[in-house]
């Protein structure tokens, strides 16, 4: 199978790229800045906030399946414009789109969220997701909206190496203690989105690990596994700073679970296993 992969460079792109190419599949991943170092995979320029790039990239990549993985937090046009220009263009082609989202749709008025929950976000870079989100379901109604949170990997994720800062007093800071998110390790989201593109899935899907942790418990995880003194991690309250951003919320992944083989397990799990 042909995959574009889309935001190949990312955190989570890089190990999509990885993990595809392993099980055989052709990969041609795209790249903003630059491309990464990764055997085996084909590398292309693309920016998703130029229409015709994508066209031309479709075109030269002939993919089965288009994979998003791209986002700038702070760029609707990237965020939301360039996924919907994208999803139009893989319809166009053919191609089956998986299209991954995030827990930031969401406000945190109702805590606990599965698949059929309506969006309702509370942020700017949430409510980019959720206007790509509505257009896919419009216009790419076979499309699978892959929705995740934070994602933890071995070492390298900006939430790790932001827990390793605090530890080592590099950064001054706080991690809260009333933000509240399901982490998924890198590996296991990777697998389950790739499982999903030769599946006949359609629509959204959540892809999150089934503990439910707030950052400062998150931090506290991280710095056991890695055999850091987690006792110099600051605390504090999101709710004291008035600052716009969700609270406790909380994807619940159930529905979609018992439908993969690829298990997706919890922070409070991957993190004192690696320990």
């Amino acid at each position: 199978m042909n995959i574009l992969l889309v935001g190949g460079s990312g955190f989570l792109g890089r190990e999509l790229a990885q993990k595809a190419s392993a099980i055989g599949h052709g990969v041609t991943a795209t790249f903003a800045t630059r491309p990464v170092d990764i055997p085996g995979i084909r590398w292309l320029p693309m920016d998703l906030r130029r229409s015709e790039e994508i066209t031309s990239t479709l075109g030269e990549a002939q993919p089965d399946v288009v994979i998003n993985a791209a986002y700038r937090k702070a760029d609707w046009a990237t965020t939301a414009d360039g996924a919907i220009d994208l999803a139009m263009a893989a319809t166009q082609h053919g191609s089956r789109l998986v299209h991954v989202s995030s827990d930031a749709v969401f406000s945190g008025a109702d805590v606990r969220y599965d698949e059929s929950a309506m969006p309702d976000p509370v942020t700017p870079y949430g409510a980019a997701k959720a206007a790509a989100e509505t257009a896919i379901r419009q216009f790419a109604p076979t499309a699978v909206i892959a929705r995740t949170s934070l994602i933890i990997g071995r070492g390298d994720s900006v939430h790790e190496v932001l827990t390793h800062d605090l530890v080592s007093g590099r950064e001054n800071g706080v991690l809260f203690t009333d933000v509240v998110r399901c982490p998924v390790h890198v590996a296991d989201l990777a697998r389950a989105i790739l499982e999903l593109t030769t599946s006949d899935h359609a629509g959204v899907c959540h892809l999150a690990g089934p503990d439910a942790v707030s950052r400062h418990e998150l931090g506290v995880l991280i710095a056991g596994r890695d055999g850091s003194d987690a006792s110099t991690l600051a605390v504090g309250r999101h709710a004291d700073t008035r600052s716009p951003g969700a609270l406790d919320v909380r994807l619940d992944s159930t529905r979609t679970q018992r439908t993969l083989r690829t298990e997706l397990r919890g922070a409070r799990d991957f993190l004192q296993r690696a320990r």
